[in-house]
């Protein structure tokens, strides 16, 4: 007799361990199969149900490869450093080593609890010295490479979290994606790593990717590729040209899609924050100018750039010389523009532009037509189309897309022009003011300059003692222990960088270290990680489309580059799981209240009605409200199966399934039912519609009971369905599967079995059911040959002693007939 409870997780986990069932065997790295999910942040709050979410039903799909006889590779760790860590000591005032340490402690328990095929001998945590060691090595690897390069830039700062953000960790309202706080701008050196060397790469291999299409849409619009032209002014204050640093005449480079609108340039537009804005800037505008740039330095990069936002600007004082014509435009200094665009300087078209348009009419400035429709109707303003070039002197007549040829080639023959690509791809700073993450290994010379860490002086430790509440600046600054040292190169008194790097770094390379995460002499053994990555089946959050997702893609071809891998693509296949919501339809969070712990459900049912619930209760791509109704009915579920188990334990066995063949209407029934279950659960399960699998597997119970219950069952049959029936439900029930597998007297783990096949000749029936619907309302359900056409139905319909009745004396005007599904008779 089986009774499910949390005495069997243990019981079962217990056994797995002691016969590692979960190990990975190199012997048959040709079946590998590595499947991995996202690893979670040791915060405070512990593992809550979205992560159950993620995991279990990932690790269901694991179950059910390992069953089809892949060799599973699932590795779980954890991604330690950054700020939630962080922000949970400031409050709780626990050192954030210490309240790591636990929480991995308790989450790895927790993970345990799921009964999932986690590789703990492969596990790690980003926070560890034997990790992080390899952060620093990489990042002086980039280094040397010339793609980690430190600058004085504009960054994105949050006065909350108190640190640096990248581009990416800004959301679309100009918060920070941590705390919700308005992001500021401010100018820091800072370091960054050169991401745009692979925009083209990045863009290009998204065709091949078996990813959401959303994702890839994400990503290509963020790495914005455009191609156009980059013509050159030159700029003119005060009556005389103005000069750079160096004493040369100044060039403004403005990137431009549409070259063929160049002689409709009727202004210059400059960012406030370009570092051009300094040179353009006449005595008699200063005032106003540098008024200007303090109003706008609050704005942030999505306000400036929305189209519905009022345009702001004034004038600066200069003028830039037209390269065609020599006429003095004025330039302008507006928000709309952004700094980190180009140069930061963009040319103004206001009869063929939107946004031009609408500053030239705020403020007066001229507009001038110069492309008009090829149907000669007239265009009203702005005319934003292709069309044929009219005042353009020498270029009038042509088409656009040839006119922005011609314009650009011959104004390279004076160095004026060139043919370019842009991006909107930023590189990523990687410099954050906190303490909690890898430590940069940098040093600082007065005497040598900027020196890298030797090779052999890894890991640079992150240091206990530290004051690490933030007040704008690095915690590591107050350590003197930690920022005095020596110079690699001369030997004489030095200080480290005091910042440490974007916990994304940690994550963007971890699923290499997965698969050598003893190894202390490399990252990773090269001939190893190509042997089993890239990732087979990836599973995660959308909403690290451009961040996490975007990086990770950036290392691997980073780490190809350098010779460490051989491959282009960090993960094969992308799923993204749903979001699950509060039982308030509210997304779940600590500050709602309306957080849940998978701890009291796995206590009070045991884990395999918590993981059976989330895989049927949601749809896995989408998620939905938590109802504690749903577990409720998984419990009851499970108690069916399980006296169906109890019963059925004793019959008998059939000894050769293949030679089964149903003698009954009933036989035909339970089989086809048996037959296209396997077959349904398999195709569902591959691609993580385990909510489908889920109703399949209890219309195939129901079935298997409303058969036992006919007087001419035969208990074999019904023993072979209940078996078939523990094989699907194992993936999602491991330890009810392996309790109730034992029961019937099944040998060894359920999981070294093999996964079931549909048999071709049981998956269609010879006959079906249709629903009969006179005006769209049911009145009858027949059987009618399976094979049965449009007339074959029809005239199965009119047959039925029935049919006189349901017409009456009305006229049928439309027969309708779907094969398989219904017959709809349309009467008036």
């Amino acid at each position: 007799m089986i009774n499910y409870s949390q005495a069997t997780d243990r019981k079962w986990q217990k056994r797995w361990q002691d016969e590692h069932l979960a190990d990975f065997d190199p012997e048959r790295i040709d079946k590998k199969l590595y499947i991995l999910e996202m690893f979670s942040y040791p915060s405070g709050a512990k593992l809550h149900v979205g992560h159950w979410y993620n995991y279990a039903l990932a690790d269901s799909y694991a179950h059910m490869k390992k069953m089809q006889g892949y060799e599973i590779f699932q590795p779980m760790g954890f991604d330690a450093f950054g700020l939630p860590a962080e922000n949970y000591a400031i409050k709780t005032g626990i050192h954030p080593k210490d309240s790591t340490e636990q929480n991995i402690s308790y989450m790895r328990q927790q993970l345990s609890a799921m009964g999932a095929l986690f590789n703990w001998e492969h596990t790690l945590a980003t926070c560890d010295p034997e990790y992080y060691k390899w952060n620093q090595w990489l990042f002086l690897k980039l280094y040397e490479r010339g793609l980690a390069y430190r600058k004085k830039a504009q960054v994105n700062w949050c006065p909350s979290c108190q640190t640096v953000l990248a581009n990416e960790q800004v959301l679309a309202d100009g918060c920070c994606e941590r705390c919700g706080a308005s992001v500021e701008k401010k100018y820091l050196t800072q370091w960054f790593l050169k991401i745009t060397a692979y925009a083209d790469e990045l863009l290009d291999g998204l065709k091949d990717l078996d990813w959401p299409e959303p994702t890839k849409k994400i990503q290509e619009h963020w790495i914005g590729r455009s191609e156009g032209s980059q013509i050159t002014f030159k700029a003119e204050k005060d009556g005389e040209i103005v000069k750079d640093e160096h004493g040369e005449d100044l060039e403004l480079h403005v990137f431009t899609t549409r070259a063929d609108t160049l002689l409709g340039v009727t202004y210059l537009t400059v960012a406030p924050d370009a570092d051009l804005c300094t040179y353009l800037i006449s005595d008699s505008e200063r005032a106003t100018v540098e008024a200007y740039q303090e109003e706008t330095k609050h704005k942030t990069e999505i306000d400036r750039m929305s189209t519905v936002a009022e345009k702001t600007g004034v004038f600066s004082g200069s003028y830039a010389i037209h390269p065609i014509t020599g006429e003095r435009v004025p330039i302008w200094v507006g928000d709309y523009v952004i700094a980190s665009y180009g140069e930061g300087v963009v040319m103004a078209v206001p009869a063929h532009d939107t946004r031009d348009f609408e500053f030239a009419s705020k403020f007066g400035l001229k507009i001038k037509e110069v492309i008009k429709p090829v149907s000669g109707e007239e265009a009203t303003l702005p005319y934003t189309d292709d069309g044929l070039l009219f005042n353009s002197g020498n270029y009038d007549g042509l088409a656009s897309a040839d006119a922005r040829k011609k314009i650009t080639a011959d104004l390279a023959t004076k160095g004026l022009a060139q043919e370019q690509v842009n991006y909107r791809l930023r590189d990523w700073l990687v410099s954050r003011q906190r303490y909690w993450g890898t430590p940069i290994p940098m040093i600082y010379c007065d005497k040598c300059g900027m020196q890298p860490v030797a090779y052999e002086d890894l890991p640079v430790l992150l240091p206990y003692n530290v004051e690490f509440k933030p007040d704008g600046d690095s915690p590591l600054k107050k350590s003197q222990e930690f920022m005095e040292c020596k110079c690699p190169k001369c030997g004489g008194p030095a200080l480290r960088d005091p910042d440490t790097l974007d916990t994304f770094v940690d994550s963007s390379w971890y699923q290499f270290r997965y698969v050598d995460n003893h190894n202390d002499q490399m990252p990773f053994d090269r001939e190893i990680v190509n042997q089993m990555c890239p990732v087979d089946v990836y599973v995660g959050g959308a909403e690290h489309a451009a961040m996490h997702l975007l990086y990770s893609r950036f290392f691997t071809k980073a780490l190809r580059d350098m010779g460490m891998l051989d491959f282009d693509e960090p993960f094969q296949r992308l799923i993204h799981q749903g979001l699950l919501l509060g039982q308030d339809g509210q997304k779940m969070s600590k500050s709602k209240g309306n957080t849940l712990s998978p701890d009291s459900y796995v206590e009070k049912d045991g884990s395999d009605i918590l993981r059976l619930y989330l895989a049927f209760g949601f749809a896995f791509t989408e998620g939905g409200p938590w109802s504690d109704g749903g577990i409720k009915a998984i419990v009851r579920f499970i108690g069916r199966l399980e006296s169906l188990v109890n019963e059925v334990a004793a019959y008998p066995r059939i000894e050769d399934e293949d030679k089964i063949l149903p003698q009954t209407a009933a036989e035909k029934s339970l089989l086809h039912t048996v037959h296209y279950s396997i077959d349904q659960v398999t195709r569902d399960s591959e691609r993580f519609q385990f909510n489908t699998s889920i109703a399949r597997i209890m219309e195939l119970l129901n079935e298997i009971n409303s058969y036992k219950s006919d007087q001419t069952a035969q208990p074999e049959l019904v023993r072979y369905a209940t078996e078939k029936l523990l094989l699907l439900i194992a993936p999602f029930a491991p330890h009810f599967a392996e309790e109730a597998h034992e029961a019937m007297g099944g040998q060894g783990s359920i999981f070294r079995c093999a996964w079931p096949e549909a048999r071709p000749d049981l998956l269609h029936l010879d006959e079906v059911e249709i629903a009969v619907q006179i005006n769209g309302k049911i009145v009858e359900r027949i059987m009618v040959p399976s094979q049965s056409d449009r007339e074959g139905l029809l005239a199965a319909v009119k047959a039925h002693p029935g049919f006189p009745d349901w017409i009456g004396e009305k006229t049928i005007v439309k027969e309708i007939a779907v094969p398989g599904r219904l017959v709809n008779i349309v009467i008036k």
